[in-house]
């Protein structure tokens, strides 16, 4: 009721927002139409959506607490965008941009995943890619090559590094506390993809941990993936607030406000004990799912990977098809979806995608 066109009296004369047709459509924003920030920012009060505006910034004081709560707590503000995590990142290079103009490169330790590899494109950077280095099962981060790429593109060409914490095994969180003091040393910012991190009591450490060792200039994780909403939006979070303030005043326009009203509901709806028992049952569950695939994997004389780096993704060998019936394995992504299990992914050696 405190945004305008939800008053009584209200006359919109020449008004061109927030006239909406369909009675279902308003009951489903709750008759919140006017979007979140203003033309020059994204994070500024919008006087005709009181309403609107105190949601977000509410939104944003709980998203922080969590943080907080969470193990995270240098972090000094946040902001959510009603973006997924891949367009959040092109967001933080754009903003980067205006302090680095002479910036070309952005330096990139491999993850296979295309959003992240095509926001630097998106962006207008060219991606430097680094391969990891296979220890055991698991990839890690090659921190001597990281700095070698440094030194020899010169910090004034890069424009960041992009690290990866929560991704898929056998590939390990990145080194982000080591990435973070290259990134002091050689005055080059740090942004970090923290997609599933929120969740990860080790990604916490890893945030934390870095910031007092060095240098990190943002980080940014998905909202569907931690806090159980529809796909749609991200938490961009800095432990300087000038990188926030900064930020939104990058985002072009005002925005939607649907990403920041699932968000604010989940929380409200959950609490934090709600959450944090969510997070418990995610390391219980984890445990539990990798013992019981260990004894499926000795059964059928497979394994699954020691990715200690990883505590979100488990990796297993497929390399029997005979003991099932000949199964080709480039299609047993798919065999198990149509069983109605989804997020497995299947990766097979010589061919270019993965199947999930």
């Amino acid at each position: 009721m405190m945004d305008s066109n939800n008053f009584s009296g209200n006359v919109g004369l020449g008004e061109r927002e927030a006239r909406i047709a369909s009675k279902l459509v308003a009951r489903r924003h709750y008759g919140l139409g006017h979007g979140v920030g203003r033309s020059g920012d994204i994070a500024e009060v919008q006087p005709k959506a009181a309403g609107s505006s105190l949601i977000v910034k509410l939104t944003n004081s709980m998203v922080l607490d969590l943080l907080h709560r969470s193990g995270v707590r240098s972090t000094e503000s946040c902001i959510l965008l009603p973006m997924a995590t891949g367009m959040a990142l092109v967001m933080c290079m754009l903003n980067l941009r205006t302090q680095r103009p002479l910036a070309r490169y952005v330096i990139w330790q491999r993850i296979d995943q295309k959003s992240c590899f095509k926001s630097m494109l998106t962006a207008g950077f060219e991606p430097i890619v680094v391969e990891n280095i296979l220890v055991g099962d698991e990839l890690r981060t090659d921190t001597e090559e990281i700095e070698k790429k440094i030194t020899d593109l010169g910090s004034e060409a890069i424009l960041c590094v992009m690290t990866t914490t929560s991704c898929f095994a056998p590939r390990g969180f990145d080194d982000v506390p080591a990435v973070a003091k290259l990134c002091a040393k050689y005055n080059v910012p740090h942004i970090v993809n923290n997609a599933y991190g929120l969740q990860s009591s080790k990604c916490h450490y890893l945030l934390e941990e870095a910031k007092r060792v060095g240098r990190v200039d943002a980080f940014v994780q998905s909202t569907d993936k931690n806090f159980l909403v529809p796909v749609g939006g991200s938490v961009v979070a800095a432990f300087d607030s000038s990188f926030i303030t900064a930020l939104s005043q990058t985002y072009p326009g005002r925005a939607s406000g649907a990403p920041v009203l699932d968000v604010f509901i989940t929380l409200l709806s959950l609490g934090w004990s709600g959450y944090h028992d969510l997070c418990q049952k995610r390391k219980m569950n984890y445990k539990y799912l990798r013992e019981k695939l260990v004894e499926v994997a000795q059964e059928n004389g497979e394994q699954v990977l020691e990715t200690p780096g990883n505590n979100i993704s488990i990796g297993c060998t497929l390399t029997t098809p005979e003991g099932m019936g000949g199964v080709d394995w480039k299609e047993f992504g798919s065999m198990l979806f149509l069983r109605s299990v989804s997020g497995v992914s299947c990766s097979c050696i010589g061919f270019g995608k993965r199947r999930n």
